[in-house]
């Protein structure tokens, strides 16, 4: 069933997001680089106590509770609907999944978030494995209400 593949998944981010953070966190020096894939991404450990983008940077308990606020919505739509609609539920999964793990890091890592990942081909933010698991999920959700539209619009020309 693909609702169960779908939290099956959300939990291999989660879990990912945190070796990854642990694994970069036990062997660089924040600040530090190393090439991964030359001209297109390398490994670059900073910390971020701001949302994407840095933007709201020092407010660690705004975004706690923006953060929290949104996860429970999350929740809660997943939980009235997780049998209406498969792409809303791996929409919601993957969203609730990443930020639970920059949740983490922001309660236990004094309100910095672990970013590692800085795509040089582009002039991109450092991020992690959570962000991609947001980004997704987001772009499901977009995906989501676009079908949901048309949808809508071919009921009404019926």
């Amino acid at each position: 069933m693909s609702f169960v593949l779908a939290i099956i998944t959300a939990a291999i981010f989660l879990a990912a997001d945190q070796i990854t953070k642990y694994i970069v966190i036990s062997n660089m020096e924040l600040g530090q680089s190393i090439d991964f894939i030359d001209g297109l991404l390398d490994f670059t450990y900073i910390h971020n106590d701001g949302g994407a983008w840095g933007i709201f940077g020092g407010s660690r308990w705004f975004l706690i509770a923006f953060t929290a606020i949104i996860m429970v919505v999350f929740l809660a739509l997943l939980i009235k609907n997780k049998t209406k609609n498969a792409l809303f539920f791996w929409a919601g999964t993957l969203i609730l999944s990443g930020g639970i793990g920059n949740m983490i890091d922001r309660v236990f890592r004094d309100g910095k978030v672990i970013d590692f990942l800085h795509a040089t081909f582009i002039n991109f933010p450092i991020f992690n494995v959570a962000d991609c698991a947001v980004v997704i999920g987001a772009g499901l959700l977009i995906l989501y209400f676009v079908l949901d539209m048309k949808n809508d619009i071919k009921k009404e020309k019926e």
